[in-house]
């Protein structure tokens, strides 16, 4: 019998297949299996690659573990078995993607943790064994630890992979039409990590979502003398956010100059933030607000910039973005607790339903936890029923808060 095969057995005989080769039973946990082997180095060697490629938040939760003579490499999450499954897939359309072998999920044990040895693991390449397959994989030598921009955009896949089958479900329910493109953006400003990225540098209609952006590029004037916050500038300011009034907003425009002079404004001061933004006209009386665009990635990347007083008025906007008022991410978003904070704006036409925040969660111990939700959902025709069509896709964003809530309070144990 060949190496491979005694360790396939081991693995049988002390519990160590994963959840597709084993009786399920309710009520049990499952972790992610990523290979098992007899040579403790060649393990820590692996751990090193995955780490790489999946990044560092589930970097933290990959265990070197040990049971009856093998060692394995395992990314803890006590989840459920569907959850477990879900995860696996994910990470091993990536790692594949990398010549790494995939991964699968496993019952979870009492593991006996190993302790990291000291010093980087320098071995040129390593045979792998994954329980579920009866192959070996050559590995090359693994990158550093450190982790790149590039690898945190892939962090907490489980999330996202969470969100991706959530919107498929809803388009086979028929709750998403087949004209209807959407994009997420989550990002955690406790650990600094961007938790979802899907679709976010397609520019979608901006619709009300550009609002804030028009307040920026005021500020911005404000800020260099050229125009005065005043009663009556404050007052269109908080009709244009807080009731979305689309003559307030043309009068803020009109003051900067016009719709090309806040693009000029924003794309010139701050391209940091303003990437994939284009204003190019006044709302409409009727309110059909087709033209000017923007990207998920710029909304996200503007809610950051706004959290961290980056953006001219930061305070003044927040403060009105906080006024009461609509919004998708909080009311009507059951799993949301009260006391949770929202910082908001969102967009509403016969072909877009958006809404973009900052959620303040509250933990036990009372500490504040920050997250930016941004979603759009963009029809490529008119809806035939505005007022039926934008609650059911309101319920859709509602529906994603919950999910990110629901993270979120797991990850910092709310």
């Amino acid at each position: 019998m060949t190496r491979l095969g005694i360790i396939l057995i081991a693995c049988s005989l002390i519990g160590l297949l994963p959840a597709k080769a084993t009786a399920a039973v309710s009520g049990k946990s499952y972790d992610v299996s990523y290979i098992w082997h007899s040579d403790r180095d060649q393990v820590e060697l692996y751990r090193q690659r995955v780490a790489s490629v999946l990044g560092l938040n589930v970097a933290r939760n990959l265990k070197v573990v040990s049971r009856s003579g093998l060692y394995g490499l395992i990314y803890v999450r006590r989840g459920d078995s569907a959850g477990a499954t879900r995860v696996a897939k994910v990470h091993s359309r990536l790692l594949k993607s990398r010549g790494l072998e995939k991964a699968a999920p496993i019952r979870s044990a009492n593991w006996i943790t190993q302790k990291p040895k000291p010093g980087r693991y320098q071995k040129a390449s390593i045979k792998t064994t994954q329980p579920s397959s009866t192959t070996s994989v050559q590995v090359s030598k693994p990158s550093s630890a450190r982790f790149s921009s590039s690898n945190k955009a892939r962090q907490s896949q489980e999330l996202e992979a969470a969100l991706e089958s959530h919107i498929k479900k809803l388009r086979r329910q028929g709750r998403l039409s087949p004209d209807e493109r959407t994009g997420w953006a989550v990002y955690d400003f406790t650990t600094g990590e961007k938790l979802v990225t899907i679709n976010e540098d397609v520019q979608f209609q901006a619709a009300s979502l550009i609002k804030p952006f028009v307040a920026a590029a005021f500020f911005h004037k404000v800020e260099n003398g050229s125009l005065i916050y005043g009663s009556k500038s404050r007052r269109q300011m908080e009709r244009m956010i807080q009731k979305s009034d689309n003559r307030s907003t043309n009068w803020v425009m009109r003051h900067v100059g016009g719709p090309k002079a806040v693009e000029r404004i924003l794309e010139k001061h701050y391209p940091e933030v303003f990437k994939d933004t284009h204003v190019v006209e006044y709302i409409p009386s009727n309110g059909r607000t087709y033209r000017n665009k923007a990207s998920i990635h710029d909304y996200s990347r503007f809610l950051h910039a706004l959290w961290n007083n980056k953006i001219p008025g930061a305070k003044e906007i927040k403060r009105l973005m906080s006024l009461p008022g609509s919004d998708r991410l909080f009311t009507g978003a059951k799993d949301i607790p009260n006391g949770t904070k929202v910082y908001n704006k969102t967009g509403s036409t016969s072909r877009v339903c958006a809404d973009m925040g900052i959620l303040i969660a509250k933990g036990k111990n009372g500490r504040r936890y920050p997250y930016t939700i941004v979603g759009v959902i963009e029809k490529q025709n008119r809806a035939r029923n505005y007022s039926s069509w934008i609650q059911s896709r309101g319920d859709v964003i509602r529906d994603v808060s919950n999910l990110v809530y629901q993270d979120i309070a797991n990850r910092h144990s709310l």
